[in-house]
């Protein structure tokens, strides 16, 4: 059966098998995430792929393959009862990766079949690491070290050559290359764990590769790359150099309030992780909002100013219960405290009037506030919608400007649960390289509910007030941002952590992360 099926609306049912890349899941191919986002069941490693499944709608089986390597009973009867699989195979289906037998059971099931190519370690893991395929020589080899049985063809090439599958005999298979003719003086590069934020890569040469892999710990999956390719690796080297590439961050923030800023910490090379730290929960009694609600729809109100992204959640779920839209801010001004909350609003349909050019706090939102004019502004009044817990200060605030406000809790604040032993003993223990502190109660929450980061933990804190806090519990803080902005506090730690790699390296040391210091880390030899 020829696979002619482009979409999953054939009545056949099809399975798709899709290259999931080479570790990074931002390289699945548009076609790929297409494929998983209409599929019906998907077939895979959870242990490898598990991410990819965020393509996926809510509702989709999961069958886990566990790196068996074969299509199930459960989904050539799926596809034979009109549904769409896929099957994620490794890198590229077609490289290295045979589906010849998973296609022989479509076939024999008379069940229709795509297949979706994926990006290749060849290529990716030597991107990742700085090595351009070829340089000088227009020569590139690839091939499965389990499959050859005689190196003496592939050392006569002066071209890079890519191997696959062969850690296990990696020293081995130098000796052959230089017994075969190879100069002992070429170039090598070993790379496991290629475009994830675990990459690591020895560089050394064919005559040194048995001191240099001796204590360094490589594990499968790996690439083997020879060749004079490997000597651009100091200039082209992007990936791991990034200023926090590696580092273990934990955001003490829940998934909806921190998305942006793990965006941001990856971007860095970082692998964050959230804690939520605070639950939100409505008010214990509803009466007040209620009232506020109908007050700004009729008319009571010149200005509504929210302090949080969580105070614009509040009011838009009021919204929906009474069935209005952000059309009901129609002739009203509105003020964010930040950009994160003016993002939220913007995401509900509101631009905001008034954001804070520079401190983005509630001091800076009154720096920036107009007095009240009688003569420009037709109603006095001002909604605060906000948490149970928030200072009184911007109340203060408006108020000496002429204002009148209306202070109503819209939500309530309170501790969350402590996260898993896991994460708890990582936080104790060194595991984190850094914690971003955005708000004194996330310092006060994490520390009651999980404990001290470790004092080798690089603690970085939003503003002025969040550094004392943390300073109360004798936690040292070593970042804080030049603006009260999760965005900014990001952008700090990456400069510090820039900066303690490039004095590692001005020292003649290899740079480590935090975790790596604290005594009894493993280490790699280098």
């Amino acid at each position: 059966m020829s696979s002619g099926s482009t979409t999953f609306e054939h009545p056949a049912g099809l399975v798709a098998f899709v290259g999931a890349g080479p570790g990074d899941e931002g390289l699945l191919t548009l076609r790929g995430a297409d494929l998983l986002a209409k599929a019906d069941l998907v077939v895979l490693d959870r242990e490898a792929y598990g991410s990819l499944l965020r393509h996926c709608r809510q509702d989709v089986e999961i069958v886990d393959d566990s790196g068996a390597g074969a299509v199930s009973i459960e989904a050539v009867t799926a596809a034979k009862a009109g549904r769409g699989v896929v099957r994620l195979c490794a890198g590229d289906p077609m490289f290295f990766s045979s589906i010849t037998e998973e296609v022989a059971a479509c076939t024999a099931a008379e069940v229709d079949f795509e297949i979706v190519p994926g990006v290749p370690p060849a290529t990716a893991v030597l991107a990742y690491a700085g090595i351009p395929a070829a340089v000088s020589v227009p020569e590139f080899r690839v091939v499965d070290a389990s499959m050859v049985g005689d190196w003496g063809t592939h050392a006569a090439s002066a071209g890079t050559l890519v191997i696959y599958n062969g850690i296990a005999d990696a020293v081995a298979i130098g000796k052959a290359l230089v017994a075969a003719g190879r100069p002992d003086s070429t170039p090598v590069a070993i790379s496991s764990s290629g475009t994830t934020t675990e990459q690591y890569t020895v560089v050394t040469t064919l005559g040194r590769m048995a001191p240099d892999l001796k204590h360094a710990g490589m594990t499968e999956p790996a690439l083997i790359v020879v060749g004079e390719a490997v000597g651009m690796r100091e200039r082209l080297s992007w990936f791991e150099t990034k200023p926090l590439f590696g580092w273990r961050v934990l955001v003490p923030r829940t998934k909806e309030q921190s998305a942006g800023l793990v965006e941001q910490l990856r971007s860095y090379g970082a692998v964050p992780e959230e804690v939520p730290t605070i639950s939100v929960e409505p008010p214990r009694t509803p009466q007040q909002m209620d009232r506020a609600i109908k007050g700004l729809v009729t008319g009571r109100y010149e200005w509504v100013a929210f302090t949080s992204a969580n105070a614009v959640k509040a009011v838009r779920e009021k919204f929906e219960e009474y069935g209005l839209d952000a059309r009901a801010f129609a002739g009203l001004k509105v003020a964010a405290v930040g950009e994160a909350t003016a993002r939220a609003l913007v995401e509900f349909g509101v631009k905001p009037d008034l954001v804070p050019t520079g401190e983005q706090s509630s001091e800076g939102l009154l720096a920036e506030w107009p007095p009240y004019d009688s003569m420009l502004d037709p109603i006095n009044r001002v909604l605060l919608p906000r948490a149970d817990i928030a200072t009184e200060a911007l109340v203060a605030g408006l108020t000496e400007l002429g204002w009148e406000c209306d202070d109503v809790t819209a939500y309530r604040t309170v501790r969350a649960a402590p996260p898993p032993e896991e994460i708890r003993n990582a936080i104790k223990g060194g595991g984190f390289d850094a914690v971003l502190f955005t708000s004194s109660s996330t310092v006060r929450n994490l520390v009651g509910i999980a404990g001290k980061p470790h004092n080798v933990t690089v603690i970085a804190a939003i503003g002025p007030q969040t550094a004392k806090t943390a300073e109360e519990l004798n936690l040292r803080v070593d970042v804080m941002a030049d603006k009260a902005s999760a965005s900014a506090l990001a952008a700090a730690l990456a400069e510090y952590g820039a900066k303690q790699r490039q004095a590692a390296l001005a020292a003649g040391e290899v740079p480590r992360r935090p975790s790596q210091t604290r005594r009894g880390a493993r280490r790699r030899a280098k």
